[in-house]
């Protein structure tokens, strides 16, 4: 019997079709989220080109308007890019070497299905993703760098309203990089020089109306922000 996960993901490959894409998300990988279609089990998203904003970048909430509300999220993110491309059989030490700079992300979710969806229709759908907002890329001596430090404060409209250490909420980065190789690698697909890559929620909140929203990764990675309206 086929695993109905790589039929949810095979459905979403055929969904993205030949539209251009600016990298990828790695799913699955935090929170009550980890695990949560099976253990090790970190399924690929695709980000499409036209759906990258710069820090600061204003997005329309009209599209998101339904009887049932507004439905958008927004969840801070590390937001690498890829120096060289990773193959499939990529291993953490690899993809660390592989990578160029990490900036300070959000990723923006639609909620497009009910709520109690079945894993082929959630991989189908792209795993929620509609876009990304990526502030400005930090060089950092990734050998060193203690991603495991990091504290993100997400603040709307200028009042910190979550704050969410990485020690214990998300999986190594590198680690979820070379996860998404294998993963995209069992498809025929490479992760390719240039891509963006995002690695899991740290902080996850719903737009509720026209709002900012600004997320401090510390002095080392940055800032980044989001306009709804």
């Amino acid at each position: 019997m086929s695993d109905p996960r790589d039929e949810g993901l095979r459905r979403q490959l055929a969904n993205l079709a030949d539209r251009p894409v600016a990298g990828w998300k790695i799913g699955l990988t935090s929170g009550t989220a980890r695990d949560s279609m099976g253990v090790g089990f970190r399924p690929f998203g695709y980000i499409l080109a036209d759906r990258v904003f710069p820090s600061g970048g204003v997005i329309p909430i009209a599209p998101f308007r339904t009887d049932e509300g507004i439905r958008v999220g927004v969840e801070n993110e590390l937001c690498f890019r890829m120096g060289v491309a990773l193959t499939g059989d990529a291993s953490p030490d690899e993809a660390r070497a592989a990578v160029a700079s990490v900036a300070p992300g959000f990723e923006i979710n639609e909620q497009r299905l009910p709520r109690d969806a079945g894993v082929v229709d959630r991989l189908g759908d792209d795993l929620n993703q509609w876009g990304i907002v990526a502030g400005e890329d930090a060089d950092l001596d990734f050998s060193t760098f203690d991603f495991a430090s990091l504290s993100v404060a997400l603040a709307l409209n200028g009042v910190v309203v979550e704050t969410v250490a990485a020690d214990g909420h998300i999986d190594d980065h590198f680690a979820s990089i070379a996860a998404l190789a294998r993963q995209l690698g069992r498809f025929g697909r490479t992760l390719e020089a240039g891509s963006r890559v995002i690695t899991g929620s740290y902080t996850r909140q719903r737009v509720a109306d026209a709002c900012r929203w600004e997320g401090d990764f510390g002095p080392e990675i940055g800032r980044v922000s989001v306009e709804f309206r």
